[in-house]
Parts: C-alpha cells; structure tokens; sequence
C-alpha cells in the first residue's frame, strides 16, 4: 500500500533522534574511523552519518528500537550527507556512497519490520539536512552579497545526495530542518532533475525550522511565507521540526494547518536546552503536548527531533493511535 493511501486513514509516526541515540554508545576516534579510514588525515569523530560504513550495525540497531517503539517512517543517517557539509571531514568524494549506504541499512530494518507486521508497513524517508551553508544569508557582515557557495552549487550537492538515497531504498526524501528556503528550493529543483533522469518519483516531505519566539526561519519567513515559497512544488508534506519543543511550537502548526493544503508533519525536541545544552523534557510530558496538537487536528506526520529517544516515540505513537488525522481545510483558529 502507498504512503499516500495510509496517510488517509492513520496518523504516521517519524522517528526519534539518531544523534541523541548514537551519544549513548560513547564512540571514540577510532571508532569513527574504522579500518577504512584509519589514516584519513581529518579528525572524524562527530561525523555521525560516517558511522553508516563503519559502524552500521549500530546505525541498524537504531533504526530497529525506534521501529519497535512504533514508528512507521525511520529517517536515514544522512542528515549532513552533502559534499557541503561532508567537506569539513575532506570527505567529499563518498557522499553518494554514505547515502546509498545508508538507505541500505534503513530499507533492510524497515522490510524487516514490514515482514513481521504486514498490516503496519514501515517506510523510509532520505534525510536531506540543510548544509551549513547558506544560499541567502552571507558569512561576511562586511560583505553582504558574498556567498561561499552558488545556487547551482547548492543543487548539484543536494542532487548528488538524492540519487544515493533513491539507489538505496528511500521510499520518502525528507528535506528537512530547513533555515533558509533558498537552500530548501535549490534541493528541490536538484530532486526534480533527478526525478526527470530517472523517470520516477518519490513522495517528498519538507520541514523548516523556526529559529526562536520570533516566529521566523533563521532567513527571515514567517511560517505563512515559508509554506507560500515552497507551495509550487507537488509536496507529500510540509511541516516543521527543531529547535523549539512542542508547546512552543504549537502555534507555528496552527498557522500551516489552516493555510496549506497538503500534509502536515512535525517532530518537534524534547523541549527547549538546558544551560548544558541537554534535553530534560521526558516521554510523557512530551506525549501529553502533542496530544494537544492531535486533539486540534494539525498533524499527519509526528516524530521527535533532537533529545527524544525511542521512549519518547513509544508514548507519542500511542497517542497518534488514538486520533484522527488533519483533513486538509478542516482547520481553522
């Protein structure tokens, strides 16, 4: 059955962290190297999208807790998976190899899963992270028309990205915690390229971040002007995650909720950082505020974002079983 068909009658469930949960195995160094790339001349602890090579059987037995916990969607291990972003470790020439390796995996544990429970297929979506670039805002205040990369620089990198994901098994490409919607549409335009070369298409979900109460994405949109930018293209969903909890972002999704119409997803943190920068929002309190966002009908998609674990997905996939999704237009405050 299509993702499309299930969205009709159910809430689906996104995954949790795979950062947060990787922390928990405290890998070193050498860890992150493996024997491949013992002599790499960059430090690649941290490079956690890496861990697909070398240590993919710990990414495996993440994807397996959050599916056990009752998710139906598992994200890749990709979320910095660009020659951008994989430019920081000089590891530029095996994106395609780090993203078709880490569909791989996820495929593998969500065909398991589907195998064992045929009335509740899982389905994985390509994580597309934002890069730590930006095609709008210049890293030089004393310069503001610079860009260390170009448009077209943007769309080749995202393009790359997207065809090892599709290689590997991604049945959703998820572009995701976007700050600035110029990279958003650049890695939409590198999708449609592809999807045009290879003659099929995949569902595509997208989801900003709203950067703080200012209500705004880190480039300036309102959360209206962020879906109204990106409404030309056909998308699966739109939606937001990161950087606020789910109380505080509640309002953002009423706003999505009541003017777009297509799908709405979130996976918002486990709560606002402490001062050491930690998570302390628990699984139920968690649950108990999505629930307020399922009793208004905002949402089709749920998940967690940064600090929530497979605890945190178990009570809010129990809450997400026990309502009706967004009828799109239904919506109104």
């Amino acid at each position: 059955m299509k993702i499309q068909e299930i969205l009709e009658d159910r809430i689906l469930v996104l995954d949790g962290a795979m950062g947060t949960m990787i922390q928990q195995y405290n890998l070193q160094e050498e860890d992150y190297r493996g024997e491949r790339f013992k002599d790499h001349p960059s430090a690649l602890k941290g490079n956690n999208d890496l861990l697909s090579i070398t240590q993919p059987d710990i990414i495996k037995e993440i994807h397996a807790k959050y599916f056990e916990a009752g998710a139906d969607i598992a994200e890749t291990n990709t979320f910095s998976s660009t020659s951008i972003a994989q430019a920081d470790y000089q590891l530029e020439d095996i994106v395609y190899e780090l993203n078709y390796e880490s569909a791989k995996i996820a495929k593998e544990v969500a065909d398991d899963f589907t195998k064992r429970e045929p009335n509740k297929p899982r389905f994985v979506a390509g994580s597309i992270g934002p890069t730590n670039s930006s095609a709008s805002i210049s890293p030089d205040v004393n310069d503001p028309g610079f860009r260390t990369i170009g448009f077209d620089g943007f769309v080749a990198s995202y393009k790359e990205q997207a065809r090892g994901l599709i290689d590997g098994g991604a049945d959703i490409l998820l572009v995701e915690t976007v700050f600035d919607t110029l990279n958003a549409k650049a890695a939409l335009f590198g999708i449609q390229e592809l999807y045009d070369e290879i003659g099929r298409e995949l569902p595509i979900m997208v989801s900003g971040t709203i950067t703080d109460a200012s209500g705004r994405t880190l480039s300036g949109q309102t959360t209206n002007a962020f879906w109204i930018s990106l409404s030309h293209m056909p998308l699966l969903s739109i939606g937001l995650n990161c950087a606020l909890g789910a109380k505080e972002l509640r309002p953002y999704l009423q706003v999505l909720a009541k003017e777009s119409d297509t799908l709405v997803s979130a996976h918002p943190n486990a709560g606002l950082p402490n001062e050491f920068g930690e998570y302390d929002e628990t699984p139920e309190q968690m649950a108990a505020q999505i629930e307020e966002f399922l009793n208004e009908g905002l949402i089709n998609i749920v998940g967690g974002c940064c600090g929530t674990t497979p605890q945190h997905i178990k009570k809010i996939a129990e809450k997400a079983a026990q309502h009706q999704p967004r009828k799109i237009g239904e919506f109104s405050y």
